[in-house]
């Protein structure tokens, strides 16, 4: 009640200055300007004065010109003590100060974390102790292979370690190859029940932790061969060596360098050194190019302490140093990080693979071709992804783009919607993503965004937030092509072409997609209710469910329009309603999907799709800073239809959803019913 009342005492003071207890429209129009700076909102002087009209409509019928001060007390100071449910102030008690009943024995508490984990994770952990139940497999394989070999004798254990970790290593260069086969992964998804039994949506943190595998095997097999086998080799009496002539020839090897030199010494290391450039800036911080050196704190002032004036000199050259140097190496990690260094650096393991089948061809110990297998490993994974790229490439260029519509929204909102045709014989589903490509911005790299569009719309659509290098770029290429706004508007700039006029006008940008392939959201239709949630640019795949979830209901209802009646996929459809929570910062960001938003809001005529924008940059509902601009969105959703935050016919919520309750009444609102839990977006 005293921040609220310092709240009210702040407004009032700076409103009313005339102290006449009166409020008159342009204080009125203050009034909301202030709210709108404090909950960091935008909103252009007509609007205000719009908004302010209608505050007066409400709160003085009988046209004095005036509202008196009690109003706005009531508007301020009782409106958030309405407003806060006994639920709320239950819930608040229990998490403050009552401490939740828990199970007292530590056995049946242990076996109820267990049961849920496994009941979550039973997927990645069968295949996961498959993986490593193979790599050991393999390792103690090859090691008690060499344990009876000829070269034991010289090399001891050292030579076992070295080739159990090169099996290891072997198998997992030909495995990491097939998580990243997009086509192959999509397809296992969409035409067989393997999605059951294996985690195909984890296919990328496979691929990481396989590379982890590599890893091991390369430092075991690489540190065992330099630092332990070579040495003893050098190292042996003549005796001894006789048994390794029939490898390393009748002269015994002179020193160190001949093993280096040679074939498989050479390309060994190259290899490494690739790895290891690709392995490091494949990281996370180096990838999303995060890595930057905390800045240093200015040095304060000496002059009060009683050092010594050289020394405080040399404390200050020291600091400005450490400064710059600071300065440099964040300049070089901003310059040489991001997703376009991991990008080309990754490639890098294509000229890894031709090294790794020189280097298994010329070994040391084995000279009979059946047994040198490392080739054997490669062939089918190596063929598979082969294939993947040449399909990519062939279905991009032959598939092409005939269309393009791009609208390009201004700051803060930095978001690109692309509307592009449909190539011949290009069929997806709600919740898949693609590939684009533009030559213009990169020849060679593409970047996955999720579908917008529904898989019944005449064209698909991706909307891009321009969050890194190539996306900024990108939309700077299709601003070139927009027509230049009017000085001092913030409007959306749209331009159309089609391929003919890319060809001719060089400076249109082309566009290439490739796809579409699977997701986790594309499952939706296993579930009779959903909730989908999107966390900013992360509503993109919920778009498309909704749309598609819309479209289907119709099918099922024999639509006229649609000319579907109750045949065809849409009697398997089994979803029959969906809660769609989108959250955002920014009020800018609610412009992405506006026209979307209305257009499902028009289309659900049933009413199946629940719709919650939430806007966390506005203080939430029962703080006396918002007050006024919740009862101003009340006012003009109730006489106009649109709500005053995201202006669309979806009225925004303000601040975070409390998902306690979220979850609560969508149990007790769909009992008996299997309900599906889809979140895009940042993992806090």
């Amino acid at each position: 009640q005293q921040v609220t009342n310092h709240d009210y005492d702040y407004v009032t003071n700076r409103v009313d200055k005339n102290d006449d207890g009166r409020i008159s429209e342009d204080e009125v129009k203050q009034i909301i300007t202030l709210s709108v700076s404090a909950n960091k909102l935008t909103m252009v002087p007509r609007q205000c004065e719009e908004y302010a009209r209608l505050i007066m409509e409400a709160l003085d019928p009988d046209k004095l010109g005036y509202i008196e001060l009690y109003n706005l007390k009531m508007l301020l100071l009782e409106a958030p003590s309405e407003s806060t449910t006994n639920s709320h102030k239950l819930s608040k008690l229990l998490s403050q100060r009552l401490r939740p009943t828990t199970d007292p024995s530590p056995v049946r508490r242990w076996y109820k974390r267990a049961k849920c984990s496994l009941e979550d994770n039973w997927r990645r952990c069968w295949v996961m102790l498959l993986w490593l139940s193979i790599c050991v497999g393999l390792f103690a394989w090859k090691f008690m292979q060499y344990r009876h070999h000829a070269v034991f004798g010289v090399m001891g254990y050292c030579v076992c370690v070295a080739k159990g970790g090169a099996e290891t290593l072997k198998f997992n260069m030909a495995l990491t190859l097939l998580p990243v086969c997009r086509n192959t992964i999509t397809w296992l998804r969409s035409h067989t029940t393997a999605g059951r039994i294996v985690p195909f949506n984890d296919n990328l943190k496979f691929h990481m932790a396989i590379a982890v595998g590599i890893t091991v095997g390369a430092g075991l097999h690489v540190i065992s061969h330099l630092a332990c086998d070579f040495p003893r080799l050098l190292h042996a009496m003549d005796d001894e060596y006789e048994p390794m002539k029939p490898f390393f020839g009748d002269a015994k090897p002179p020193n160190y360098w001949w093993f280096v030199r040679g074939t498989e010494g050479w390309t060994g290391l190259v290899m490494m050194a690739l790895m290891a450039v690709a392995f490091t800036f494949a990281t996370a911080p180096l990838r999303k190019g995060k890595l930057r050196l905390p800045k240093l704190k200015k040095l304060e002032s000496l002059d009060s302490n009683h050092e010594p004036r050289e020394l405080t000199r040399f404390a200050r050259l020291v600091n400005a140093s450490c400064s710059r140097l600071t300065w440099l190496v964040n300049a070089l990690l901003n310059r040489f990080t991001g997703y376009n260094v991991f990008w080309y650096t990754h490639h890098l393991l294509l000229a890894v693979y031709a090294l790794l089948i020189v280097h298994g061809h010329f070994l040391y110990l084995n000279k009979k071709w059946q047994k040198k297998s490392t080739w054997m490993y490669l062939a089918v994974p190596m063929t598979v992804y082969a294939c993947e790229r040449l399909t990519r490439t062939l279905r991009s260029s032959v598939r092409s783009v005939k269309k393009v519509r791009v609208a390009v929204h201004p700051h803060p909102a930095t978001l690109l919607s692309l509307h592009l045709s449909k190539p011949q014989g290009f069929r997806y589903k709600s919740g898949q993503y693609i590939y684009v490509k533009c030559p213009d911005v990169s020849p060679f790299q593409w970047h996955p965004f999720s579908i917008t569009s529904a898989p019944g719309d005449d064209y698909v659509s991706v909307h891009i937030k321009t969050l890194g290098d190539w996306t900024n770029q990108l939309r700077n290429a299709f601003l070139k092509v927009c027509p230049t706004p009017t000085e001092g508007t913030t409007e959306i700039l749209r331009a159309e072409y089609n391929r003919d006029n890319a060809v001719s006008n060089p400076s249109l940008p082309k566009v290439l997609i490739d796809g579409p392939y699977g997701a986790p959201a594309q499952d939706y239709k296993e579930y009779d209710i959903v909730l989908l949630v999107g966390l900013g640019i992360g509503a993109t795949p919920m778009i498309s469910i909704i749309k598609d979830i819309i479209t289907n209901a119709r099918r099922l209802d024999g639509d006229v329009e649609s000319g579907n009646g109750n045949g065809g996929g849409a009697s398997l459809f089994r979803t029959c309603r969906a809660y769609f929570y989108w959250v955002t910062r920014e009020q800018g960001s609610l412009e992405w999907f506006r026209g979307v938003m209305d257009e499902v809001a028009e289309a659900d005529e049933k009413r199946i799709i629940e719709l919650h924008n939430h806007c966390t940059s506005v203080y939430q509902k029962g703080d006396a800073r918002s007050a006024l601009i919740a009862m101003l969105q009340s006012l003009h959703y109730a006489k106009n239809g649109v709500d005053v935050v995201s202006g669309s016919r979806v009225m925004s919520h303000f601040g975070r959803p409390d998902w306690a309750q979220v979850y609560q009444r969508i149990a007790d609102e769909n009992k008996q019913k299997r309900v599906g839990v889809f979140y895009c977006g940042e993992p806090v």
